[in-house]
């Protein structure tokens, strides 16, 4: 995991999000970019197979409350 910033990157959110405190997902090369929206300048990378590993546990369930 890594801070960077990018002024090139494309930030997107969930089309649920209804307020302007959101998780955002940016795209880099070789890494994956979040941030919250109501602070842009806070930011945190992680490369793509600690990302994808991420994303499968939370498909699987595994960060879900009891």
């Amino acid at each position: 995991m890594t801070q960077t910033h990018s002024v090139t990157d494309v930030w997107r959110k969930s089309a649920r999000c209804e307020t302007h405190n959101c998780v955002e997902v940016a795209k880099r090369t070789g890494e994956v970019a979040i941030r919250n929206s109501a602070v842009p300048d806070a930011q945190l990378a992680f490369d793509r197979p600690v990302w994808a590993a991420f994303i499968s546990g939370v498909r699987a369930g595994q960060f879900d409350l009891p």
